[in-house]
């Protein structure tokens, strides 16, 4: 498992890069489209879909509130860094997502956001 390695003195942060691919069960019936295989990657806030390939908005609504936190690290005991099958909303269709953590990439705070750090120290005092 992969350790952050910000510390409160860099603005750097780390992130995984995910891959979410689709996992049909032989011989059953898909409903949402989808086809063993299909796949997209998230690599900070940029999604990316292979080129001619679709992906059903329902199926990547069930995966969205996931993708967040499954980019960070988490704790080896916590289930976000343990389970990584989520099923298609169709309660009729038997097609998974598998979410993989493919790399970690780092990132700075000042280059995603404009909002400045607050310095900890300085926090806590105001507290």
């Amino acid at each position: 498992m992969a350790q952050n390695t910000s510390d409160s003195s860099s603005d750097s942060f780390q992130l995984y890069d995910l891959r979410v691919e689709v996992v049909c069960p032989p011989n059953e019936l898909v409903l949402c489209g989808a086809k063993q295989g299909d796949c997209f990657t998230l690599r900070g806030e940029m999604l990316s879909l292979p080129a001619d390939q679709g992906f059903s908005i329902y199926s990547l609504s069930a995966v969205l509130p996931l993708l967040a936190a499954k980019q960070r690290v988490t704790h080896p005991n916590d289930w976000m860094t343990t389970d990584a099958e989520i099923a298609c909303p169709d309660p009729n269709c038997r097609s998974r997502l598998t979410i993989i953590r493919t790399g970690l990439r780092t990132f700075k705070h000042s280059e995603v956001t404009v909002v400045p750090l607050v310095d900890r120290d300085e926090q806590n005092e105001s507290l």
